[in-house]
């Protein structure tokens, strides 16, 4: 009788279960929880968590909730996979990730895989920030949508404003060792040719990625060559360590940067007193932004004690919940459906587009510099009392690199 009514039990808590997980609309958060990208994973977290409360409060996705489950890849492409699998064995038809390009593809290829082997069942991949060209070019899917810039966005950006800064004379390029990186070098070396011909390229240093503890060696590098400008694109530790090192050193150089506003870079950039000289490229500015982003600012931040390092995320999920609602079904290829030439208000203001043709997120990108508040900035950095302002701003038509996708419909 034990035995019967302990059987009866277990298939009551199967059946609660499968009937708990049909009442949510399950994302696999797919990122770094621990280790050297923990910290910008774990903000990502907090991030996608915030977005789904305010999504929820709002009656959510066809009157179901959103339920974000953490996974941490350990910014390795083979855990990812594996933790992709964890994600669709608990219901999720939709996952999410952005550190690191090369998990980026492992994720874009496994579930292209999985689709094709699992028709009905289909998964779709939304990636918020792994930026390497190749995603939304020769190695583009169906399944995978992007919003973030991809690299060769922000290298233009980049290299354009860098033809208004004739100072600019000797260039040192340091990236992170593995495909992003490896690809980040070639833009600069192609486009500076391109742009600024007679700017001298003086160093051109890869790293492991995430591992290094000292960067003081490089530094010392950098310094000899004689730079008076660093290019990277260098994200989580890799960027804060690197800066506290030039800090350390007393380098007195211009550094243009893609994730300098991450963990750990704006107290790192205080810490090497270059007022105004370390920049980076971003889809959006809170000291610039429209009114409802800097209020959402404003309560992101005295909550969650961080500030809104990807308002690209909250461009992904606003955007999925749209096209969820038009429509009407939360099955993955309608949404895609949807999804592909969308045009919809991005979170500091303006309008972007979905291009069609590769998944690939358009909008205005900004030029920024890192420095003390000016009058009417309101939005300091990690409690350094400097901020960023923006230097350029460039319009979404400017942004629109050719693709050479050849995309595969289903």
């Amino acid at each position: 009788m034990r035995r019967i009514l302990f059987g009866a039990s277990v298939l009551a808590m199967l059946l609660a279960g499968g009937a708990q997980a049909q009442e949510t609309v399950k994302i696999g958060y797919i990122d770094p929880l621990s280790g050297g990208g923990a910290s910008v994973g774990e903000g990502g977290l907090k991030t996608y968590q915030w977005i789904a409360d305010e999504i929820n409060a709002q009656g959510g996705l066809l009157g179901k909730k959103i339920e974000i489950l953490p996974l941490d890849d350990k910014t390795n492409p083979q855990e990812a996979v594996v933790q992709a699998q964890k994600a669709i064995d608990a219901g999720a038809r939709f996952i999410t990730q952005g550190n690191g390009s090369s998990v980026a593809a492992a994720l874009s290829d496994f579930v292209t895989k999985y689709n094709d082997r699992n028709p009905g069942k289909e998964v779709l991949f939304f990636n918020y920030a792994a930026v390497d060209d190749s995603l939304t070019n020769e190695k583009c899917s169906y399944w995978h949508f992007r919003w973030d810039a991809n690299s060769g966005i922000k290298m233009a950006a980049i290299t354009n404003y860098l033809k208004s800064q004739p100072s600019v004379k000797k260039v040192y390029l340091i990236n992170q060792d593995y495909s992003f990186g490896q690809g980040l070098r070639v833009l600069a070396r192609d486009m500076l040719k391109q742009k600024r011909p007679d700017v001298e390229i003086v160093g051109d240093e890869l790293h492991p990625l995430l591992k290094i503890t000292d960067f003081a060696p490089y530094v010392a590098k950098i310094k000899a060559s004689g730079a008076d400008s660093v290019i990277t694109g260098n994200w989580g530790q890799d960027i804060a360590l690197l800066l506290k090192a030039a800090a350390d050193a007393g380098l007195q150089a211009n550094w243009y940067t893609y994730y300098a506003g991450g963990a750990g870079g704006p107290t790192a950039i205080k810490q090497t007193g270059l007022d105004g000289r370390v920049h980076d490229i971003a889809e959006g500015d809170p000291n610039t932004a429209a009114p409802a982003a800097q209020k959402t600012e404003e309560e992101f931040r005295k909550k969650l004690g961080i500030s809104i390092w990807y308002p690209r995320a909250f461009n992904e999920m606003r955007m999925f919940a749209k096209a969820v609602k038009e429509a009407n079904s939360l099955d993955p290829k309608a949404v895609a459906a949807k999804l592909e030439g969308m045009t919809a208000d991005v979170f500091d203001g303006g309008q972007g587009t979905m291009r069609k043709d590769d998944h690939q997120f358009f909008q205005d990108m900004y030029l920024r510099s890192f420095g003390a508040l000016k009058p009417g900035q309101k939005f300091d950095e990690e409690g350094t009392g400097w901020g960023w302002t923006v230097k350029a701003k460039i319009a979404s038509a400017d942004t629109n690199v050719a693709t050479t996708c050849k995309m595969e419909r289903p």
